[in-house]
C-alpha cells in the first residue's frame, strides 16, 4: 500500500496512501470514529473520506468526477461541517460522499467495494441512544465488507470493540484514489471555486490576468481578493480559525444556523480543493464600498496595494467578535442542553414516583384484600371451633350420662364383681390378726397372711389413719374387681366396711426383694440369683402387663406408682402388677390425642416419677414407660434407681457398661444385654415427646429377649433355695409395702 504521503509531493505521482473512510451520521460515536482514524489510521496532509447514508429519500447532490455526490443540502452540509472542522484543525484533508439507500449496511459495502476503499471505520451504537448505525448494521458491515478491507467498530472513548482484517491487498484501480491523487489545488484554481461559492453577482470587467475584476455589485467577498493576490505572497489566502484541541466538535454542529453562516469556516485542503462542495463563506463582501464602479483599469495596482494593507485589521477585529460571538451561543446552548437534561431527569422522577405510587396503591389494596380474606377465614375457623366445642360439650354431657348409668349398674352388680367377706371370716383366718402372720406393712396398712376357703390368701388392712386409704381402697377395688390379666394381681376379694382387701398369694414376694437378695434374715445375700433368662421374661410380662393397663377400656389406666417392690413374684417367677391404689383413668379422647391430663397433684415414688409429670401435672400413658424404663436398668444391674440413668449412659458412651452389670450373674450376653440397656435409657428420656412407644418399639424388643431367653433355658443356673415352698419373706412382704411417697 506504500507510505502515507504528506500532501505536498502529489505532484510526482509516485506515493500512494491507504483509502480510509469514515462513517458519520449525528451521534456521538461518529465523532468517537472520526477522532479514532485521524489519531491512529491518517497522518497530517492526507486524505479521509466522510460517508453518509441518506434514508430520507433523495438529498439531490452533485456527482464529482468519480460518480460520487457531494452535499448540496443546507441541512446536509450542516451535518457534515463539525467533522470537516476537526479535519481541518487536525491538517487533514477530507472528501465528503453521501449515498442514497434505505439499507444502510448494503450501501456502505457496495462504495466500499466499488471504491477500493481498504480501511472503514464505523461508531457503534450508544446504549438507549438513537443511532443509524444500530449494533446489528455495523455487525452486518463487518460481516459482509470485502475481503480486503478492514473494519473498525469505535465506540465511546476512542476504544476499538472489534476489527474485521483484510485478507488480501485493495485493487490496484480505484476511481476515488485517482481522483484524489490527481486533483492538486492551486492558487488560480481556488479562486475561481472561491468565486462559485461567493454571492452570485453579474459580469463584471477586469484584465485577464486573473487580477480582480471590478463588479456592479458594491461589496465583493475579501476572500476572493486575497486569493487574487500574486501566488508569491507570503500571507494566507484565508482568514485564520482554530479552536482548542479539547473542544467537542459536536457543539460546533450543533451551533445555531446564523452563527455558522456569519462565520466562514477554515477551506479544507483536500482534493476538492475550493470548489462549490467546500464549505466557504456565502456572506457578501463588508468591503465593497472602497471601491467605485467606475473604476478605471489604469487604477488596479493602486486599488490592490491600498485593499492588501486595510482589510486585514478589519478582518481580524471581524473575527475576534465572531469568535466572541461563537463562544457565546456555545455557552447558551450549553446551559440550554443542562437545564433540558435536567428538566428530562424531573420528568423521569415523577414518572417514577407516579409508578411507584400506583405500585403501592396497587399492593395497598392488594393487602387489603388478603387481610380481609384472611379476616374471613379466621371467622370461619372460629364458628368451626364454636361449633365442635358445642358438639364436644353434647358428647361429654352423653359420655357423663353414660358413666352415671354405668355406675349405678355396676353398684348394682357390685356383690357379682368380687366377693364380700365379713370382718369375723378375715379374723379366723388371720388368727385375730396374729403378729406371727405379718408378712409386712407399707402405707396403706398391714398385710397379713392367712386362709380363706382353704387358699392360701393375703389380706391387706387399712389403717384408720392411713392418708387417702379409703379412696385408694376405692380405687383399687374397682379398679381389680373389673380386670383379669396373667400378669396383674388377682383380687379375691374385700371387707368394705373395715377397708380389708383379699389379695391371691405369691409365694416369691416382691421383685425388689429378689434383686437385692434379701433373706429371711432381711440382710442381703440370703436369697438366691436371678439368671438373665429370667430377667429378660419378667421384664416383657411387666411390659405386657402394663400395655394392658394402658389399653383398657373403656378408659385406659395409668398406674403412677410403677416400681419393683409393686412387682410380685409367684412360685414359679411370673411376675404380676399390684398396688393399682394410685392408678388413674385418663379420658379416652385425651389418651388417643394428646395422651395426658392434667392431675392437681403428683403421686409416685421419688426415683421413678415422670419429671414431666412432677413439674407440670400433666399425666399420660408415658409417664409409666419412664419408670419403666428405671425399673428395667434395675432388673439388669440389681443397683439403687438413684442416678442409675446417668451412670448407665455415662457407661454407655464410654464402654465400660459391662462393669455396671449385676455381677452375681456371670454369663451375661453382652450383645443383647447393651441392646436392652439402651431401650431402657431411651424410656427414660427427660421430654415425654423423645421416649418411644411401649407398644410398638419397647414390648417388641423385650419379647424378642424373652425369647432368646427361653431359647438358652438348658444353660440357666439353678435357683437354689426358693424351690416352691413357702419362703418367710414372700407374698406381700414388707419389701413390697415400703412406704409410699406422694411428691
Amino acid at each position: 500500500m506504500g507510505k502515507y504521503s504528506d500532501g505536498k509531493d502529489g505532484e510526482t505521482g509516485g506515493s500512494s496512501y491507504p483509502l480510509v473512510a469514515v462513517c458519520i451520521d449525528k451521534d456521538k460515536n461518529s465523532q468517537n470514529a472520526l477522532k479514532y482514524a485521524t489519531e491512529t489510521l491518517v497522518h497530517k496532509g492526507q486524505t479521509i473520506i466522510l460517508v453518509h447514508v441518506n434514508t430520507k429519500g433523495t438529498s439531490g447532490g452533485v456527482e464529482d468526477a468519480a460518480g460520487y455526490k457531494q452535499p448540496t443540502d443546507p441541512q446536509m452540509k450542516d451535518l457534515y461541517l463539525p467533522f470537516r472542522c476537526f479535519c481541518t484543525r487536525k491538517d487533514i484533508h477530507c472528501k465528503d460522499v453521501v449515498l442514497d439507500d434505505h439499507d444502510v449496511a448494503k450501501s456502505i459495502v457496495e462504495f466500499a467495494a466499488h471504491a477500493a476503499v481498504e480501511k472503514l471505520v464505523v461508531g457503534a451504537t450508544a446504549r438507549g441512544g438513537f443511532c443509524r448505525f444500530k449494533a446489528e448494521i455495523c455487525s452486518t458491515i463487518s460481516k459482509t465488507a470485502p475481503d480486503f478491507c478492514t473494519v473498525y467498530v469505535v465506540t465511546k472513548g476512542g476504544k476499538v470493540t472489534s476489527v474485521r482484517q483484510a485478507i488480501r491487498q485493495a485493487p490496484a484501480v480505484s476511481p476515488l484514489r485517482t481522483m484524489i491523487q490527481g486533483h492538486k489545488p492551486d492558487h488560480a484554481h481556488a479562486l475561481a471555486l472561491a468565486q462559485k461559492w461567493a454571492a452570485p453577482t453579474p459580469p463584471s470587467r477586469g484584465d485577464a490576468a486573473g487580477t480582480p475584476m471590478v463588479q456592479d455589485n458594491p461589496i465583493m467577498s475579501p476572500f476572493a481578493r486575497t486569493t487574487g493576490l500574486s501566488a508569491g505572497s507570503a500571507r494566507k489566502p484565508f482568514p485564520e480559525f482554530s479552536l482548542p484541541e479539547s473542544s467537542d466538535i459536536s457543539f460546533i454542529g450543533a451551533a445555531p444556523r446564523r452563527s455558522i453562516e456569519r462565520y466562514p469556516p477554515r477551506l479544507s485542503n483536500g482534493s476538492e480543493g475550493l470548489d462549490q462542495h467546500s464549505f466557504e463563506a456565502r456572506t457578501p463582501n463588508r468591503w465593497g464600498d472602497s471601491f467605485g464602479n467606475d473604476s478605471a483599469a489604469g487604477h488596479s495596482q493602486t486599488s490592490t496595494s491600498s485593499w492588501c494593507s486595510q482589510p486585514t485589521d478589519d478582518m481580524e477585529a471581524e473575527m475576534k467578535r465572531l469568535r466572541l460571538e461563537l463562544k457565546q451561543t456555545m455557552d447558551m446552548y450549553s446551559t440550554a442542553c443542562k437545564e433540558a437534561l435536567s428538566a428530562k431527569q424531573k420528568a423521569m422522577e415523577l414518572q417514577r414516583w407516579k409508578v411507584e405510587e400506583e405500585q403501592r396503591s396497587h399492593e395497598t389494596r392488594l393487602t387489603e384484600e388478603s387481610a380481609m380474606a384472611l379476616i374471613e377465614q379466621e371467622k370461619a375457623k372460629a364458628r368451626a371451633a364454636i361449633e365442635a366445642a358445642e358438639a364436644a360439650q353434647r358428647l361429654a354431657d352423653l359420655e357423663a350420662q353414660k358413666r352415671i348409668g354405668a355406675e349405678m349398674k355396676a353398684g348394682a352388680r357390685e356383690s357379682v364383681r368380687y366377693r364380700k367377706y365379713t370382718i369375723e371370716e378375715i379374723e379366723i383366718g388371720t388368727d385375730h390378726f396374729n403378729e406371727a402372720r405379718k408378712v409386712g406393712e407399707g402405707g396403706y396398712g398391714p398385710v397379713y397372711k392367712g386362709h380363706l376357703d382353704h387358699t392360701p390368701v393375703a389380706i391387706k388392712v387399712l389403717r384408720p389413719d392411713a392418708a387417702q386409704g379409703r379412696s385408694q381402697f376405692q380405687q383399687e377395688v374397682e379398679v381389680l374387681s373389673c380386670i383379669r390379666h396373667p400378669n396383674m394381681v388377682l383380687l379375691l376379694g374385700a371387707c368394705p366396711e373395715y377397708g380389708c382387701l383379699v389379695y391371691e398369694y405369691m409365694a416369691h414376694g416382691s421383685l425388689d426383694d429378689c434383686l437385692f437378695r434379701r433373706g429371711s434374715g432381711g440382710g442381703g445375700g440370703g436369697g438366691p440369683v436371678i439368671p438373665w433368662q429370667h430377667r429378660f421374661r419378667i421384664a416383657a410380662e411387666i411390659a405386657t402387663g402394663l400395655l394392658f393397663l394402658h389399653q383398657t377400656k373403656p378408659e385406659p389406666l395409668v398406674h403412677r406408682d410403677l416400681k419393683p417392690g409393686n412387682i410380685l413374684l409367684d412360685r414359679n417367677y411370673v411376675s404380676k402388677i399390684s398396688d393399682v391404689g394410685l392408678a388413674r383413668l385418663v379420658p379416652p379422647s385425651v389418651a388417643d390425642n394428646v395422651t395426658q391430663c392434667h392431675m392437681t397433684s403428683a403421686a409416685g415414688t421419688f426415683c421413678y416419677i415422670d419429671p414431666e409429670y412432677q413439674q407440670t401435672g400433666m399425666l399420660g400413658v408415658k409417664s409409666d414407660v419412664y419408670s419403666l424404663g428405671v425399673m428395667l436398668l434395675q432388673i439388669v444391674t440389681a443397683r439403687p434407681p438413684m442416678g442409675l440413668t446417668h451412670h448407665v449412659g455415662r457407661a454407655l458412651e464410654r464402654g465400660t457398661f459391662a462393669d455396671l452389670l449385676d455381677p452375681a450373674v456371670h454369663d451375661w450376653p453382652m450383645e443383647e444385654v447393651h441392646r436392652f440397656a439402651v431401650v431402657s435409657l431411651r424410656c427414660c428420656e427427660l421430654r415425654r415427646k423423645d421416649r418411644p412407644d411401649l407398644a410398638t418399639v419397647v414390648l417388641p424388643e423385650l419379647n424378642r429377649l424373652r425369647a432368646l431367653g427361653e431359647d438358652n433355658m438348658e444353660y440357666c443356673n439353678p435357683m437354689g433355695g426358693f424351690g416352691g415352698g413357702m419362703h418367710s419373706s414372700s407374698g406381700f412382704h414388707s419389701g413390697h409395702f415400703s412406704q409410699t411417697r406422694h411428691v
